[in-house]
């Protein structure tokens, strides 16, 4: 598994290597760590790194991908920069709000499509529900739509960029 990691104003690769038991290794922007890390109460880590002890609290913000982590004395920012926040990123706000074929960035398996052909659909309303590294993202529309056209179903396993949904 790997991602990024935004953590303040810098960005960090993080790719997990191994996992037995609570011991991690883990690549940190091309540096190898081996940590033993166990959670001692919900949100709160206990890590050990060359034999000394690091108290780590994780506290959830708004969703999923935004933290506060809290070391003895600092406090960090965090955010997890996964493929659908880098394909949200790289898209304008024009080209979001005239979204008409709805795509993963990534390859994945389609896990639930809960509109049919010519459903007028409303801003924000889920289209389609896809999983991809062991994550379900969530494709909603930008604007009041109809569901012209549905290419794929519940399922199938796609590409990446492969037009799932066409809305007008």
């Amino acid at each position: 598994m790997s991602l990024e990691i935004k953590i303040d104003d810098r960005t960090a690769r993080l790719k997990l290597i191994e996992k037995n038991g609570n011991m991690l290794k883990v690549e940190v922007d091309d540096r190898i760590y081996e940590l033993d890390c166990v959670m001692v109460e919900p949100g709160v880590y206990s890590v050990i790194y060359n034999n000394i002890s690091y108290n780590i609290e994780l506290i959830e913000k708004k969703d999923h991908r935004h933290y506060n982590v809290n070391t003895l004395y600092n406090s960090y920012d965090i955010e997890i920069i996964d493929a659908e926040t880098k394909y949200r990123k790289n898209r304008s706000k024009d080209e979001l709000d005239d979204i008409r074929k709805i795509a993963s960035p990534m390859p994945g398996k389609v896990v639930k499509i809960p509109v049919s052909i010519g459903d007028k659909v409303k801003a924000g309303d889920t289209v389609i529900i896809v999983s991809a590294m062991k994550m379900e993202s969530e494709y909603k529309v930008q604007k009041d739509r109809t569901v012209k056209e549905i290419l794929v179903k519940e399922g199938d396993t796609i590409d990446g960029d492969q037009t799932l949904i066409v809305v007008e």
